[in-house]
């Protein structure tokens, strides 16, 4: 998810897709766990694509 995707979003779906995220990110950790992924990439771009989530809820909660 790009960052302007993130800032396109209101916020009770930003964290609708945070929850969703998480989510998808711990099932690959964990299929990763048991057998290599075909492309160990998408962990790294769930991670950044979390970090975008949360800090974009971050700032929008702090103004």
């Amino acid at each position: 998810m790009n960052q302007s995707e993130v800032l396109k979003l209101s916020n009770e779906e930003l964290k609708e897709q945070l929850v969703e995220q998480k989510m998808k990110y711990n099932e690959l950790k964990m299929s990763h766990a048991v057998s290599p992924l075909e492309n160990p990439i998408q962990i790294r771009s769930l991670r950044r694509s979390i970090a975008r989530i949360v800090t974009e809820i971050t700032n929008r909660e702090s103004k």
